[in-house]
């Protein structure tokens, strides 16, 4: 994908990795619509901020209509509330699926058809590592993250032949507000990983593979 020109729509840009990953697009040339739950706390000068709040689909359906020149999606916005399945509560479970599956389907559903009128361009979803491994206290996230995973391929498949390359990032922690309570040696610099995430765009790649970590997870998954 080309991403000189490019015009992307990325949700949850006003902070964390969605900033970083915005303002590495503008410096790729690309014209950017930060996406965000408040716009008025996107700060990042270039981008044009957008309402949109992936757990309200009627805001999803007015940003596609803002954003009608766009040619690429950014599935970013996320939460993680450390919530267990079996005893949690289950308001909270059903909002990580909200935030990180019907949330991404809405802005595929929406977006899809725009990037297709607009000559095609392309789909990112930022996974997670656990996509594939699901250790305790993260029962509901990665359950839905598994779920948009799931996603991803299917929509991949479901896309072919409208010249819309769909893509999916896996990655471990980012030191970003997320992950504060993580000890820094064992975070990546999202600077890194939006670098790695644009340059898989542009080579064509469906998975991208965002640190050391999650490669060595996938490698032990047969495992």
């Amino acid at each position: 994908m080309e991403l000189t020109n490019a015009v992307a729509v990325i949700t949850g840009a006003n902070r964390g990795f969605g900033r970083v990953l915005a303002a590495q697009l503008l410096e790729r040339g690309a014209k950017v619509y930060a996406a965000a739950r408040r716009p008025e706390t996107v700060d990042l000068p270039g981008v044009a901020p957008l309402y949109l709040d992936v757990t309200k689909p009627e805001s999803i359906i007015e940003a596609a209509r803002t954003a009608s020149d766009a040619t690429l999606l950014v599935n970013n916005a996320g939460v993680s509330t450390h919530t267990h399945l079996t005893t949690g509560d289950l308001d909270t479970i059903k909002l990580e699926m909200d935030t990180h599956y019907f949330g991404p389907l809405g802005t595929i559903r929406e977006f899809a058809p725009v990037i297709a009128g607009n000559g095609g361009g392309g789909i990112l979803n930022v996974l997670s590592v656990l996509s594939w491994v699901h250790p305790l206290n993260y029962g509901a996230y990665s359950a839905a993250k598994a779920a948009e995973w799931a996603l991803t391929n299917a929509v991949r498949a479901e896309l072919e032949g409208k010249n819309i390359l769909v893509s999916g990032l896996h990655v471990g922690y980012m030191d970003t507000e997320m992950a504060d309570y993580v000890a820094a040696e064992n975070k990546t610099d999202p600077a890194q990983v939006a670098k790695i995430a644009l340059d898989g765009l542009t080579a064509g790649l469906t998975e991208i593979i965002g640190d050391d970590f999650t490669r060595s997870v996938k490698a032990g998954l047969s495992g």
